[in-house]
């Protein structure tokens, strides 16, 4: 397991090196290009299964993948923040959170050595995914979910619907966690 994890590090650093080299990731216009653009990804397909899934299941790779719109009115996992403050509209809530945690994420940034790729390319899929998330409660006051995922014997029949979103933060997060490792071991 180990090699595994010291050969994608390696493998990881050789990939960087090359974007490196053009100084493409020492740009912060970069990372804010990547963040819009992720958005704007994650927005034009959630208008897309809006228009299009509305009331069916297409299965895309049979029964593991399929696209299947739902509207989520809740946090990950249909978690309700209503069961701790009943008296805050959903949309008050979750927007105070995302401005909160976006304004946390870009002091976090800001203060990241620019040779810390993972873990600015994790911070800008986060940003993204959250105000993602973040436009479809402004515009329709829940998330739009559609990616229908399942993981044959996981711990869920099937994983929570969710969307590009949701994958950004994930992906962030993952990021964020190899970062960790990478800067841990040089530390």
């Amino acid at each position: 397991m180990l090699g595994v994890k010291n050969a994608w590090l390696e493998y990881s650093k050789f990939s960087l090196s090359i974007l490196c080299s053009m100084r493409i990731l020492d740009r912060t216009s970069f990372y804010v290009a990547l963040g819009i653009s992720a958005l704007v990804l994650d927005q034009i397909a959630k208008f897309w299964a809006d228009s299009h899934v509305l009331g069916w299941s297409i299965p895309v790779i049979g029964d593991l993948l399929r696209f299947t719109l739902v509207y989520n009115e809740n946090a990950a996992f249909s978690m309700r923040p209503q069961s701790i403050l009943p008296w805050l509209s959903p949309t008050i809530f979750f927007g105070t959170l995302t401005i909160i945690a976006c304004v946390a994420a870009i002091y976090f940034f800001r203060g990241l050595p620019k040779q810390d790729y993972f873990s600015r390319l994790g911070i800008t899929l986060i940003i993204s995914g959250a105000l993602g998330n973040f436009c479809d409660r402004i515009r329709i006051g829940k998330v739009v979910d559609f990616i229908d995922a399942d993981f044959p014997d996981f711990i869920f029949e099937r994983w929570p619907t969710f969307n590009l979103a949701d994958s950004w933060v994930t992906i962030g997060i993952v990021l964020l966690f190899i970062s960790s490792f990478a800067f841990k071991k040089h530390a």
